[in-house]
């Protein structure tokens, strides 16, 4: 199993920046192939924002790229499997909850989310 714990999220002015980081943990922790984050704005569907292979490949939505980068740390052995999400130039429309996910070969994780609010 996996647990995810994220961290954060906070309030921001447009323009500004914010970086996410959310751990992993658990026996399973190494059987993860992706992490990547996800977020949803009140109304609307869960989007991918941007995700990152254990090959360190890395894949954005079109609406942050350039603005955003993300970053994993791996280390068997200090037993870590962590992803970032470096945000930077913030709009009023990133304002979401923000969620980290883990991709198994057969399970899928889900972190419990964390508010970004960005002010204009």
């Amino acid at each position: 199993q996996v647990q995810l714990v994220e961290s954060g999220g906070g309030l921001v002015q447009a323009g500004g920046s914010l970086r996410l980081s959310c751990a992993a943990s658990g026996s399973s922790i190494f059987s993860i192939h992706t992490m990547g984050w996800y977020r949803q704005a009140p109304g609307q569907q869960r989007e991918l924002v941007a995700k990152i292979t254990s090959g360190r490949n890395t894949n954005y939505a079109d609406s942050v790229k350039g603005r955003f980068t993300i970053s994993r740390d791996i280390s068997r052995d200090n037993a870590k499997n962590t992803v970032y999400l470096q945000m930077g130039s913030l709009k009023p429309e990133d304002t979401a909850v923000y969620y980290c996910n883990a991709m198994g070969y057969v399970n899928n994780y889900w972190g419990q989310g964390t508010q970004v609010t960005v002010s204009s």
